[in-house]
């Protein structure tokens, strides 16, 4: 397999085009190609000859009706690879009226303005986005950093290479019969006899039980803090909430410890394209945003430990700290942000719950979109995620069914996703029906579904090889005690949502404090949030002058400060 392609069409601005594009060509197949029939025979040839086509660029100066069977017959025979259009600055303002809809809609995913002279890094910047979108989702890593050498794609192995793809860790899947595997499996006792074995970069070799085992690898464990150490602020969870928390405290010169489950980014993580969040206009991968932000906060001096969930939180009193317990050390801290977030609720169905591993999928799952390709799937939500899921899975699988107990996605998916969903034909939706049944195949993975439509009660069974649960929110804070105070379905109260008569002296706690002085709540665990990224990064910021203001009184959980 050659490098990966990237094909330019350009009738009438082809040198200006080749010549932006000439940076590219160390490390990609670049071809100039002059009209649409030309460019979709080189990406069949590109196919043929086992070479993968990366990103497509159109130039506008092609007829309107052509460009639209251009962009539709490209995604066609290559659904994975971007799409770019350009415009010369002569028609950028034409462009960007007629085409506004197609970038809107997905079809393709950005329109910028064509290079006037060398060195335009703005346009580079884009194109070097959409590239490593590309590289993270679909291309083969060049460099891996881990290595899982496994017999078959059991649920361990799925999980293990969906938590790599979640940290943005690139890694590969080798059999224990290639060089690669036999050079690694040479370095580990011949007694280990268990799959899959991991190695990392780090140095490490061997069998790897379960997703918290690879985590504490990569990131250690919470018993490595000085215990007689007392922080400033532990935060329970990376998402959004906890990483926005995590950057904004730290950066104003408090300690902080970030605890989180799994992986970085939490379930906003998993979200292939998140496209209306603010400040980037082409969207950004839930991983990428997540893993930034960990930057971010390392830079100001957050400590992360990943792998080692809360078990129980003690409330600090009478000058004595809070104490975060996980089965791999506890956490002492002056003050506590709860940001764990929520999980998707469970279908209920045994012969579901038996598949989950081998088809069966709770979350977006990325990498097992991948294993999927040629294959009927169908997501079951209505909400962003799910419709983010089914975006994802389209590239890869022949059909992709959104299930929603709704009529249609209208009054719980953003517009702007329920519109690409339209457009996409890969993608269908059916409302008003529910999963109530699967079953496997002869190899033990998932082979059909039987959809119940919720009006009726009738009944219809259709083949489906890999199932999306995003299934709404299940809060994650059975750990906390009782006296942190929840509402009927388990979320936290925060503000004025906490019962008048815990109110102290007729005064309602602050915006996004709880039931217990010194512990805080954002995100989606919190009752009444809104459940979007932008929302829960909100409250994480927002939450440090709390901090801050409780941090000031010194009446509990250490001396006072000077801020």
């Amino acid at each position: 397999m050659g490098a990966p392609a990237v094909i330019l069409a350009s009738s009438t601005h082809a040198e200006e085009l080749g010549g932006a594009f000439a940076r590219y060509q160390a490390e990609y197949d670049v071809r100039l190609v002059r009209d649409e029939i030309a460019a979709k025979q080189v990406a069949l040839d590109l196919l043929a000859d086992g070479t993968q086509v990366a990103l497509f660029v159109f130039d506008t100066d092609q007829p309107t009706e052509r460009l639209h069977k251009l962009v539709a017959g490209t995604r066609k025979i290559v659904p994975t690879a971007r799409r770019l259009l350009v415009a010369h600055v002569s028609q950028f303002f034409e462009s960007n009226q007629t085409y506004r809809h197609a970038v809107t809609a997905g079809k393709v995913d950005a329109l910028l303005l064509m290079p006037q002279g060398p060195r335009d890094e703005e346009f580079h910047g884009a194109v070097g986005e959409m590239l490593n979108d590309w590289n993270a989702t679909v291309g083969t890593p060049y460099v891996e950093s881990v290595r899982v050498i496994s017999p078959e794609r059991d649920p361990l192995t799925l999980s293990l290479l969906d938590y790599l793809d979640r940290v943005g860790i690139p890694a590969g899947l080798h059999h224990p019969d290639s060089d690669v595997a036999r050079e690694v499996l040479a370095r580990i006792p011949e007694d280990e006899g268990r799959w899959p074995v991991v190695e990392s970069w780090k140095g490490w070799a061997g069998h790897c039980g379960s997703v918290r085992d690879l985590a504490v690898r990569l990131y250690g464990r919470p018993d490595e803090i000085d215990v007689d150490e007392v922080v400033d602020l532990v935060v329970v969870g990376a998402g959004p909430a906890g990483l926005a928390a995590s950057v904004y405290a730290s950066s104003e010169g408090l300690s902080t410890i970030c605890l989180e489950a799994e992986a970085i980014g939490g379930q906003a993580g998993t979200s292939s394209m998140i496209r209306n969040y603010l400040g980037f206009p082409r969207g950004i991968s839930g991983m990428r945003l997540a893993s930034r932000a960990r930057g971010q906060a390392l830079r100001f001096g957050t400590r992360f430990y990943t792998g080692w969930p809360a078990t129980a939180l003690t409330a600090g009193s009478d000058g004595t700290p809070h104490v975060v317990h996980t089965d791999g050390g506890d956490v002492r801290a002056r003050t506590v942000l709860v940001s764990t977030g929520v999980d998707y609720r469970r279908l209920g169905v045994d012969s579901i719950e038996a598949l989950v591993g081998r088809g069966v999928n709770y979350g977006a799952a990325m990498a097992a979109a991948r294993e999927l390709a040629g294959e009927d799937v169908v997501v079951v939500g209505g909400g962003n995620s799910a419709g983010q899921a089914a975006v994802h899975a389209a590239r890869f699988a022949r059909s992709v069914t959104i299930v929603v107990r709704r009529p249609d996605l209208s009054a719980t998916m953003s517009a702007y996703l329920v519109n690409e969903i339209e457009w996409n034909p890969r993608i269908t939706v059916c409302g008003s029906s529910q999963v109530v049944d699967g079953g496997p195949d002869e190899n033990g993975s998932l082979a059909w579904l039987e959809l119940e439509d919720v009006r009726t009660g009738a009944r219809e069974r259709r083949d489906a090889r890999g199932l999306f649960l995003l299934l709404g929110a299940a809060p994650e804070c059975g750990w906390l005690p009782p006296e942190l105070v929840r509402d009927e379905n388990g979320f936290v109260l925060t503000g004025r949502d906490v019962p008048r008569e815990l109110w102290v002296g007729d005064v309602p706690p602050a915006d996004l404090a709880t039931t217990v002085p010194g512990v805080f709540a954002a995100g989606d665990i919190r009752s009444t949030s809104m459940k979007r990224v932008a929302a829960a990064t909100g409250e994480g910021a927002s939450v440090v002058s709390l901090v801050h203001a409780w941090l000031e009184l010194g009446t509990s959980h250490g001396p006072a400060r000077t801020i």
